[in-house]
């Protein structure tokens, strides 16, 4: 009866349910009416009551009813009024209005992440990885996952800051471009609140339509051109973006991309993003300039798959941007229409197409605003740029009074430049994630993509998880030397003197060096060298010589005490393919030097060959490393295992010395360092000291040699 009346009554539905639902709500609540609720004579009045009520105290009367009554809630409302069969218009706005309040008072707010169309003919993308994780904080810009399109795998970055609360498509999983595969808290005290919600947040998103998808369609009114090529439209770069502007192309008509490079930087409601082609190709034609705006969704370029279709592309785009594409005048046949086409370059100087026909200017957005600057009607200059465009050299030009710039031959366009702004690090989002996650400042990253961009790559290098590429050698440049790369394994007697090597690390030892002049023993060593006597043969002699002296410096460590060797038998260290063995000349200090230096000869040429016995070359009791050959000046060998010491023996050089008698008081004089490393448990400094003087004494006296 209630619904009826107050259908027949001359107040608007609104009104009708805005009563309705009030009166539902606070009849319960109000001791005059309980009794009598549904009784005529207290209808009006009950009307009369709620229409007197304000907005702000309805509202606050229904948030603690719901609070202090769940079973009385709006839902619960709704469906109650059901059962007792009154029909409610379903343009109710302030029902669902309430049922929003109701249900949004134990909901926090939420930001849902969409499956972004990348690319014109993605219906559908598969989330590779996600670069965050639930409970992560994120912010705007940054990669937070990676989906794979029909085209190839890109970064999908956050468009406003928060935490990941919930993750509806996992990696691997597929979902419908527009659908929701991921909620985003505003705070961190959220997320539990968020993540339980989004349970049901993906059904109905994935069946919403992508809001761009008509638009992008909707200006195609002339034939698409019969050959491969790819539509870029202005990205949604937040949820609640409506329109972009084009703050700088990073690339010009006519260059070539890669899928994943950046090619514009669009202005958003949030910040400057910059945008990637999806596909490899040509820039054929750029609709939307720099500076000028488009809705998302609107095309802003053509990329050609092949460089030859440019020009058809770019006649193609100006029925896309509103202007007409150029052709022949309509009175010329068809057969016609190529010359016509071909000509076009040369008959550009005689108008403006675009201007004459009342369509869009092609001009650049310093071109427009030196024109109005200087008074210039733009729609009279003839663009020299690609396809026509109008350039800020053509407006001076035609300001000046020089009428239209001669046509010039087409020409690769110029690279474009870019600065970013002061503070901002040009870095790719996969980059940026990268070196989030290794703790790297990427100001410390120097860049090598375009403009100087931090790479993926870059990254990687800097963390030594990728080696950097070698640059081309440039022409006329010497050719690079291919340098050894990878492991390769010891052979047998490299093995063998590594574990030598380390065999002597817990010995100690200790060092000490002296000068030697060489003037007599390099005079001996000259009259013996006709007899085939080897600078090393008499070097050995000397040593042995200086050791029947000095005996300790013959001996080896034992554990119960000092090992002193009867035999003086000098090993000395021979580099060969492969290796370093040290064959030995046994009883140096007895043998006549001639024998020393055939011995020596023998044992050398066995070395190079490998037939050397094991007595030939592990009997030694001292050793000497000699390379002096090779220039060394100064340098200290390593004892070997079992021995007391080795000599290290450095070239020969020359000094200047005093010289009372020489005539201008100097003389020169050869001089050679030796270097004698010792085993200190058994041998101390002294020992040392004093084995250097004997030896420094025999080479300056080598006829005991002989």
């Amino acid at each position: 009866k209630l619904a009826d009346r107050r259908r027949r009554s001359s107040r608007s539905p609104l009104h009708f349910n805005t009563s309705l639902l009030a009166s539902a709500l606070l009849l319960p609540w109000i001791d005059d009416f309980q009794s009598s609720i549904f009784n005529t004579n207290h209808q009006t009045a009950n009307m009369k009551f709620i229409a007197g009520i304000s907005s702000t105290a309805l509202l606050c009367l229904l948030s603690f009813h719901t609070t202090s009554q769940q079973s009385n809630s709006v839902s619960a409302f709704v469906a109650n009024n059901v059962n007792n069969n009154i029909i409610l218009p379903s343009n109710n706005a302030i029902t669902n209005a309430m049922m929003r309040h109701s249900t949004s008072l134990n909901m926090a707010d939420s930001i849902k992440i969409t499956m972004p169309a990348l690319s014109s003919t993605m219906k559908e993308g598969r989330v590779v990885s996600w670069l965050k994780q639930e409970g992560d904080e994120i912010e705007a810009g940054e990669a937070i996952m990676v989906v794979e399109s029909d085209k190839a795998d890109m970064d999908v970055e956050a468009f406003e800051d928060g935490y990941l609360a919930k993750i509806l498509t996992g990696e691997g999983e597929t979902a419908e471009v527009g659908a929701v595969v991921a909620l985003v808290a505003t705070s961190e005290e959220d997320i539990a609140v968020v993540a339980a919600g989004g349970g049901d947040e993906a059904a109905p998103a994935a069946s919403e339509p992508v809001a761009a998808a008509p638009a992008a369609e909707a200006p195609a009114s002339a034939a698409a051109p019969d050959f491969d090529f790819s539509q870029l439209d202005m990205p949604a770069l937040s949820s609640t973006m409506k329109e972009g502007k084009v703050v700088s192309w990073l690339k010009g008509e006519g260059d070539s991309v890669e899928a994943g490079e950046a090619i514009m930087v669009v202005e958003s409601d949030k910040a400057d993003m910059d945008v990637e082609a999806f596909e490899d190709g040509y820039i054929a034609a750029i609709i939307t300039g720099e500076g000028e705006t488009a809705n998302v969704g609107s095309p802003v370029a053509l990329i050609a798959a092949n460089e030859a279709d440019i020009p058809a592309l770019q006649a193609y785009a100006a029925t896309l941007s509103g202007a007409p594409a150029p052709s022949a005048p309509a009175a010329a046949a068809p057969t016609a229409a190529a010359p016509v086409a071909k000509a076009a370059p040369k008959a550009a100087a005689a108008a403006n197409p675009a201007a004459s026909a009342g369509g869009r200017v092609v001009a650049s957005p310093l071109a427009k605003k030196l024109a109005e600057e200087i008074g210039v009607d733009i729609t009279t200059v003839v663009g020299t740029g690609p396809g026509g465009r109008i350039t800020a050299g053509d407006v001076q030009s035609a300001s000046s009074g020089g009428g239209a710039a001669p046509a010039k031959k087409a020409a690769a366009p110029s690279k474009p430049s870019w600065t970013p702004a002061p503070g901002v690090i040009a870095a790719t989002p996969t980059a940026r994630a990268l070196a989030k996650k290794a703790k790297l400042d990427l100001a410390s990253i120097t860049g090598t993509g375009e403009f100087g961009r931090v790479t993926a790559d870059d990254v990687k290098i800097a963390t030594g998880e990728k080696k950097a590429t070698r640059k081309a050698a440039a022409p006329g440049a010497p050719a690079v030397v291919e340098m050894p790369e990878g492991l390769v394994p010891f052979t047998g007697m490299q093995r063998a003197v590594s574990n030598n090597m380390e065999a002597t690390l817990g010995c100690p030892v200790f060092r000490a060096s002296r000068e030697i002049e060489m003037d007599a023993f390099n005079a001996c060593y000259q009259s013996v060298k006709p007899k085939g006597v080897t600078v090393s043969a008499l070097l050995a002699k000397a040593v042995a010589k200086a050791i029947e002296k000095h005996p300790i410096i013959n001996s080896s460590f034992r554990p119960e005490g000092t090992f002193f060797n009867k035999d003086i038998n000098i090993a000395m260290a021979v580099s060969i393919d492969g290796g370093l063995i040290t064959p030995v000349l046994k009883y140096a200090n007895e043998r006549d030097v001639l024998e020393l230096g055939e011995n020596w000869k023998e044992l050398v040429g066995k070395a190079k060959s490998g037939t050397l016995s094991p007595d030939e070359y592990n009997s030694g009791t001292f050793v000497i490393s000699n390379m002096g050959m090779f220039g060394v000046s100064q340098f200290d060998a390593i004892l070997p295992a079992g021995l007391g010491g080795i000599l290290a023996v450095a070239a020969t050089q020359e000094h200047i010395v005093p010289d009372k008698q020489a005539v201008l008081g100097m003389k020169k004089i050869s001089k050679m360092t030796v270097t004698l490393t010792c085993d200190h448990r058994q041998i101390y400094g002294s020992d040392a000291a004093f084995f250097l003087k004997t030896l420094n004494d025999v080479m300056n006296n080598p006829q005991q040699l002989l």
